[in-house]
């Protein structure tokens, strides 16, 4: 075969394959399925009373979840129900704060559930029970025992008017009362 029988063949068909891509390209087809480069979220129509008959349920257990939090972390709580009395102070730091550290985290998602304002009060007790634990832990010697950690921490606690968990129980509380 010689070129010009292979360019007769290729010219023509190359031709009609561009005159085929312009045409399928233009023409508009029935049934076509339309593609969607991102998925716009749709707003869910629902009543408000059908949303608070789905969400209170839930804004209320996170309200309980939360506050059972805050009272596991409250120091006097943590103390007593983590106390060992052959842990070294240290050891016993470390484990109080890895303790809060897991219920924080295990709690997380029920910030969907609570108020902007609930939520940074819990974070706010959270770190400030830390605060304290830590400030227990540098007023005793190197080598102390957990009893004197213990000790320590409950006599930064009752120094204070309110512990920070309590106060946001207050806020949380109140909150939720004026759901109903």
């Amino acid at each position: 075969m010689d070129i010009l029988s292979i360019i007769a063949i290729i010219v023509p068909t190359l031709s009609l394959s561009i005159v085929l891509i312009y045409v399928l390209k233009n023409q508009p087809f029935k049934n076509q399925p339309t593609i969607v480069t991102q998925a716009q979220p749709q707003p869910v129509k629902a009543s408000s009373n059908e949303n608070q008959k789905f969400f209170l349920p839930h804004r209320v257990e996170a309200y309980q979840r939360i506050i059972l939090f805050m009272e596991r972390i409250s120091p006097n709580s943590l103390v007593m129900r983590h106390f060992d009395a052959h842990q070294t102070a240290k050891s016993l730091q470390a484990d109080l704060l890895g303790i809060i550290r897991n219920e924080f985290e295990h709690n997380i998602a029920q910030q969907i559930f609570i108020s902007p304002q609930g939520w940074k009060m819990v974070k706010d007790s959270k770190e400030e029970i830390i605060k304290i634990i830590n400030l227990a832990s540098s007023q005793i010697e190197e080598n102390g025992s957990a009893l004197e950690l213990s000790s320590k921490i409950f006599e930064i606690s009752a120094t204070l008017e309110k512990l920070p968990t309590e106060i946001t129980n207050e806020y949380l509380i109140n909150e939720l009362q004026k759901l109903f």
